[in-house]
């Protein structure tokens, strides 16, 4: 029995290390998986960089070539729960080395098309390695740091593919423009096969009942009313983050005024912000996740409201984008720990599902944004979509913690399959 605050209602509410106690260190697979995710990070985002070089050397527009992100995100919706489902009886070290394996194959062919039909397809073929390698990966993750640090080890992970857009992504850019578009692309290959070592060396065994699960207790999870409304949290929180973010640019160019050459300063700002927040929501979550959920929804809706209102001023506008970083993006390791956990013993599913939340959401808001740039609105119009999909983040988070709540103070080491619904 415990009164503090978030854990007193375990078992779903995720354990703490107890009063006084420092966080246990995290196992070194926690690390090596947070590399996987920034190889994963880096090659979802490192195309926006060298649609200019793409569309000249396979001879397209740059809004064609635009299609291969699209096709990306598609492939990351679609693939996490199809290769969840597909890769189920697979010990999960398999799957994750496999999934690399396609990865590198995947960029290999990139590397060497030069047909734009060809493109998509390995774009779309490599995004199902990334889903199937994200979702078993939050799996591992959570399961080697233990219940007591699960939040935590879930934010090293993500962070990895927060990291990428401050160091990958750029690096990539910077490579496509000296030795050609297709060079970042060999070097994502060689690096996962690099991974693939480092993976069969460090991941464990899985246990032996893991071959037993089966289908159809892995679709169980779709049953648990509290699994659903994590998934909506997460598709609304990266929603209105990202909606704002992906036109950013016209907002400090055309609102606040800023010299266009500065954008990316403030980009990198973004993206610190974004780690930062992944690896303090992480370990705030492991004691308190309910309040670290609605706070990050509150205060991201705040701050999507005041870059609306101030947007006209520079200096407040970069404040405003560093801490969106830092807040909007830092449930996300909270959400993917609950809802391994809601998903009962479907923990790969329910990681996997979460995975294509975030994406559909992203997906779903950008078109919103995109239309309201058009709007009156102009380059305000994003952010204001991005208000508006923040704020509905609240109703689902609060009910989970209400949900929560009316379930008995007993901390268990085990909860066990989630089939009460709500």
């Amino acid at each position: 029995m415990t009164t503090r605050g978030d854990t007193l209602h375990a078992p779903d509410a995720l354990q703490g290390t107890g009063p006084g106690q420092p966080p246990a260190r995290l196992p070194l697979v926690v690390y090596v998986l947070a590399l996987g995710t920034f190889l994963m990070g880096t090659t979802e985002f490192v195309v926006a960089g060298l649609l200019p070089e793409i569309a000249g050397d396979v001879q397209i527009s740059v809004a064609q070539a635009g299609l291969l992100i699209t096709f990306f995100a598609v492939g990351m919706i679609v693939g996490a729960p199809l290769m969840a489902m597909l890769t189920l009886r697979l010990p999960r070290r398999l799957t994750l080395i496999l999934a690399l394996g396609v990865f590198a194959a995947g960029h290999v062919i990139v590397a060497v098309g030069s047909s734009f039909s060809l493109l998509l397809a390995a774009r779309f073929l490599t995004a199902l390695a990334t889903g199937a390698f994200w979702a078993v990966a939050n799996v591992v993750a959570a399961r080697a740091a233990g219940p007591a640090s699960s939040s935590r080890a879930l934010g090293v992970v993500g962070a990895g593919a927060m990291l990428a857009n401050v160091v990958g992504v750029p690096l990539g850019a910077f490579a496509g423009q000296v030795m050609g578009w297709r060079g970042p692309f060999w070097a994502l290959a060689a690096l996962g096969a690099a991974a693939m070592v480092l993976i069969a060396r460090h991941v464990p065994h899985d246990e032996v009942s893991h071959a037993a699960v089966s289908i159809r207790s892995e679709l169980s999870a779709l049953r648990s009313g509290r699994m659903w409304l994590v998934l909506a949290a997460c598709a609304t929180t990266t929603g209105g983050v990202l909606s704002t973010y992906s036109y950013i640019s016209p907002l400090l160019t055309d609102r606040a005024g800023l010299a266009s050459g500065l954008v990316p300063l403030v980009l990198v700002g973004f993206g610190v912000g974004a780690l930062a927040g992944f690896l303090v929501g992480g370990r705030l979550g492991d004691h308190r996740p309910h309040t670290t959920t609605i706070a990050a929804a509150a205060t991201t809706t705040i701050l999507l409201l005041a870059l609306c209102l101030l947007s006209r001023s520079a200096a407040p506008t970069i404040v405003l984008v560093a801490l969106l970083g830092l807040f909007g993006l830092g449930a996300n390791p909270v959400l993917i720990s609950l809802g391994v956990r809601f998903a009962g013993q479907a923990p790969t599913l329910g990681s996997a599902l979460t995975v294509s939340a975030f994406n559909l959401g992203t997906a779903v808001g950008c078109w919103f944004a995109g239309l309201a740039l058009e709007s009156p609105l102009r380059a305000t119009g994003p952010a204001a979509v991005g208000t508006a999909i923040a704020a509905l983040t609240l109703i689902p988070t609060i009910a989970i913690a209400l949900t929560q709540r009316r379930r008995p103070a007993v901390v268990m080491p085990d909860p066990g399959p989630d089939t009460s619904g709500l």
